[in-house]
């Protein structure tokens, strides 16, 4: 189960519907009182809602309502807080209302059918809607009829279907001490329930049940026998501790000791600290339910800039077995990869971004601003030659793929030899650790020379393309040629297993003979354009690009590369 679409009206500073479409990790982006923390914590409180309205169903329809948890606990709705302020003087139109849509597999398809008696396609889009009462309406969207009718008696059924195929987690920008130790107690409590599945725990639990049956049997009588004095219509008393209240008992209560050279409790670190032990409980967890929903809200707030980028690895591997939600002003958390998976909220709208550009124009910062947040940057020729690295490096070391995800690792173009010198010494001047890869051809030896005159390369910092002593080549003679042949004779009509293809000049020389073999037109954009076809064939099929006899200078700047790292 997947919630893949999630809106609100009427809550808080959202006045209209904010709808959000949300993929395996999504972030919301947006300058300060845009209203994206109202967004994520408009989810918190409706997937919380879901859980207590199960409950209830489980406890026979006895609502254990907002108004008992409001004060204290801001995942649970309440309307004098909750409602906008500027609208609490309407006559109508008075309520909040959440949307979450649901995607089901075709088993929980099977299951729902099962257990709630009714069929669907798919999709179980879900309205809550909560007023002054604080006592939410559940519904599910466009069933019409008498089957929606049906369905929609069963709310409670349904949202503790839910319930037990997602679990949910919300983890605050922690401001107070707190608030910081209770993110870790839902966590943890989350943790050591996975032990009421546990033969041996029951056992232990109806033990310590039946040893504590007779105390509260004495004490039942001990308060019944003054009572029936002045009440003679008393007949018994019972003093019970429900089953659900004996076992969070025994996961309620913790502590956790920090040992980084004096053991100190959890309770005594920052905030910071406090952040990433819940973060440390949620990752890598086992979950016996079907999926799982994390919403953060600005991870790196009280963070050192050096541990964000551990942070952002965390988060990462999270989204691999989770779907993550979360806030940020930080451009390391942007998703490059999957730009509408960048949420903007401005201007009361929540909209996936068109393009980078819109991202950076949001958060104010320069193109430049990547290079200099990143700790080490590989510098190659050609944005061809970024493409197609930054698959293979990532291919071939975890190490390296990870730094590149992270954005530890930024794999930087030039546009053009002559380049170098002026993009180092940018790069200096921002405190980067760099390392250079050039190909093995007059302008790429040229331009070594002048930096290194300059002071600003040395052997150690620099990787050149080399492949079976040929005095001039450059990075794409490294590349298995059956890996984007094809590709070359659909686009451009020219097949490279020709013989003009095959001489020991470099990689552009034998193209551009193979071209005018075939009565073909070669220009710089000709060539430009086949560099793009070679790098989106790597892209595509990385573990494979490499020529198995010609790779020895990309394990050379593989190494150079993860020694740099560590």
């Amino acid at each position: 189960m997947k919630l893949i679409d999630f809106s609100v009206t009427n809550f808080r500073s959202i006045t209209k519907a904010h709808k959000v479409s949300l993929s395996q990790t999504t972030i919301l982006i947006g300058r300060n009182n845009e209203g994206k923390s109202n967004l994520l914590k408009s989810l918190d409180i409706a997937m919380t809602t879901l859980q207590q309205h199960a409950i209830s169903e489980r406890r026979g329809g006895v609502y254990l309502g907002s108004r008992r948890y409001a004060r204290k606990d801001d995942s649970h709705y309440f309307w004098e807080r909750d409602f906008p302020i500027t609208l609490q003087d309407r006559k109508s139109n008075t309520q909040t209302i959440f949307r979450l849509e649901f995607l089901l597999t075709s088993k929980e398809i099977d299951l729902f059918r099962k257990e709630i008696k009714s069929r669907l396609n798919g999709s179980l889009p879900i309205e809550i809607r909560v007023g002054k009462d604080d006592k939410p309406s559940i519904r599910v969207v466009e069933k019409r009829g008498a089957g929606g009718a049906a369905l929609n008696a069963k709310s409670g059924q349904i949202a503790d279907f839910i319930g037990k195929n997602i679990t949910f987690n919300y983890i605050p920008a922690v401001r107070t001490d707190q608030e910081a130790m209770e993110v870790v107690r839902v966590m943890l409590m989350q943790r050591m329930r996975k032990l009421e599945a546990n033969r041996d725990y029951k056992v232990a639990l109806e033990t310590i049940r039946k040893i504590q049956e007779p105390v509260l049997k004495e004490l039942g009588e001990q308060i019944k026998e003054p009572l029936q004095e002045f009440l003679p219509g008393i007949k018994n008393v019972d003093v019970a501790i429900p089953d659900d209240s004996r076992r969070s008992s025994f996961r309620n209560e913790f502590e956790i000791i920090i040992d980084d050279g004096t053991p100190t409790s959890l309770f005594f670190k920052g905030d910071g600290v406090k952040s990433l032990a819940a973060l440390g409980l949620l990752k890598n967890r086992g979950s016996s339910v079907g999926a799982s929903i994390i919403a953060i809200e600005e991870p790196e707030s009280h963070l050192h800039p050096a541990a964000i980028h551990q942070l952002n690895e965390v988060i990462m591997a999270l989204g691999e077995n989770n779907q993550v939600v979360l806030t940020t002003h930080n451009p390391l958390f942007v998703d490059r990869t999957d730009i509408k998976s960048n949420i903007i909220v401005n201007s009361g709208k929540a909209v996936p971004a068109r393009n980078i550009g819109q991202i950076r124009d949001l958060l104010g910062i320069k193109a430049s601003d990547n290079l200099v947040n990143a700790s080490y940057v590989l510098v190659v020729e050609g944005g061809d030659d970024v493409i197609s690295l930054k698959a293979i490096l990532s291919a071939e070391s975890e190490i390296i793929k990870k730094a590149i995800n992270s954005h530890l690792l930024v794999i930087d173009e030039i546009g053009g030899a002559s380049n170098l010198s002026y993009k180092l010494t940018l790069l200096s001047n921002s405190l980067c650790v760099y390392h250079t890869f050039l190909d093995n051809d007059e302008s790429g030896r040229a331009a070594y020379d002048k930096a290194e005159s300059d002071g600003i390369i040395s052997n150690k910092k620099n990787t050149f393309v080399t492949c079976n002593g040929a005095r001039n080549t450059e990075f794409e003679d490294c590349l298995n040629l059956d890996l984007y042949r094809n590709k070359i004779i659909e686009e451009f009509g020219v097949d490279l297993s020709q013989p003009a293809f095959r001489c020991n000049k470099k990689w552009s020389e034998r193209v551009k003979s193979a071209f005018l073999n075939d009565g073909k037109r070669w220009s710089d954009a000709v060539e430009s354009k086949v560099k793009y076809v070679v790098a989106n064939a790597v892209k595509a099929v990385p573990k494979n690009a490499l020529n198995e006899h010609k790779r020895n200078s990309i394990d050379a700047l593989i190494a150079s590369v993860e020694e740099l790292l560590s």
